[in-house]
């Protein structure tokens, strides 16, 4: 069995580390599993002193002694026919980063089997951990299914959910996400090469669809209700982060919790302001929404070390009736 993987970032890699350790035959399949090629993004320069950062796929491959290949989009005709000389059976996708033409579609006799973060068809596209956090969904999961040339729109092998937790952040979240992919992939493909699974179409009337991350969405709205900003504080942890300003400087926001209503006080006030708190007998940094109040529990002022709110206080203490985002 000749498999490619296709993958970039450090979701993952342990479905790459998964199938490294399932290739002897009588594992995954009676004859074994060759990988022939792990397909990741080219190296791309960092940094000021612009060095060389190996996308978390490579550096992995790299350690499990695994053949790289690195060709940019492979709709070029060149990569194409590269791809026709590897000739594979199976190509596996997890977070590769490309939209795959028909011809590489078509090329495995067992076609692309994809690894989503999200249970489809709900949560199609480029952001589906950060969107069922920001949508305020009670679960999520991994679908499993064969690609087609749509977005995400291919039918399904198998699912498998998990809850999400009251403090999962995108990061935590997908660290959960990237394991149970592994788990259910390696359960699915034996009946899959076997010829005992029949894909699932999608059912096109619960599709949602969701979209690339941009640095500018970690910008805070205080005219948001709370409980809205507090899902964005989790949802673009670890990146673009959430952040505002104070005194002409950024201060990010990394860890915060919506107040209950009977909590909210001080209905007159702006939205931005801040008031201080006592929570389990220290000082909490409140700040006025659209609706409630927004608790800030860790934050860091630009050229500052991160701090939680009693401990930034004790420094910046004048923070308090300040108006945060207003210049």
């Amino acid at each position: 069995m000749r498999l490619i993987f296709m993958g970039t970032p450090q979701f993952a890699v342990p479905t790459l580390e998964a199938l490294a350790a399932v290739r002897a035959p009588g594992r995954l399949t009676p004859e074994g599993v060759e990988i022939i090629a792990v397909v990741t993004r080219p190296d791309r320069p960092s940094g000021r002193g612009r060095g060389v950062v190996l996308s978390p796929v490579k550096e992995r491959a790299q350690a499990l002694d695994l053949p790289v290949w690195q060709p940019g989009p492979l709709r070029r005709p060149e990569n194409l026919e590269e791809l026709r000389r590897l000739a594979p059976d199976l190509i596996v996708v997890a977070a590769f980063g490309q939209i795959l033409r028909r011809e590489v579609l078509e090329s495995p006799r067992f076609g692309c089997i994809n690894i989503h973060a999200s249970l489809l068809p709900r949560h199609r596209g480029a952001s589906p951990i950060a969107a069922a956090i920001l949508a305020g969904d009670s679960e999520t999961g991994v679908t499993i299914m064969r690609m087609d040339e749509g977005l995400d729109t291919g039918a399904m092998l198998a699912q498998r959910a998990i809850p999400i937790a009251p403090d999962d952040t995108t990061g935590s979240l997908g660290e959960k996400l990237s394991y149970v992919g592994a788990d259910l992939l390696l359960e699915t493909l034996p009946r899959w090469l076997s010829g005992a699974l029949t894909p699932l179409p999608q059912d096109e009337s619960q599709a949602t669809q969701t979209r690339l991350l941009k640095k500018e969405d970690g910008i805070i709205n205080w005219q948001l209700p709370a409980e809205i900003l507090a899902r964005q504080v989790r949802a673009y942890t670890p990146w673009p982060g959430t952040a505002t300003t104070w005194r002409g400087k950024t201060l990010k926001i990394l860890r915060a919790a919506a107040l209950e209503p009977a909590e909210s006080a001080r209905q007159d006030d702006p939205a931005g302001k801040v008031s201080l708190l006592t929570v389990d007998n220290k000082r909490a940094i409140a700040v006025r929404c659209g609706q409630g109040l927004l608790r800030l529990d860790m934050i860091q002022l630009e050229g500052k070390r991160a701090l939680s709110a009693d401990e930034f206080l004790r420094g910046q203490p004048t923070i308090v009736d300040a108006v945060l985002g207003n210049d």
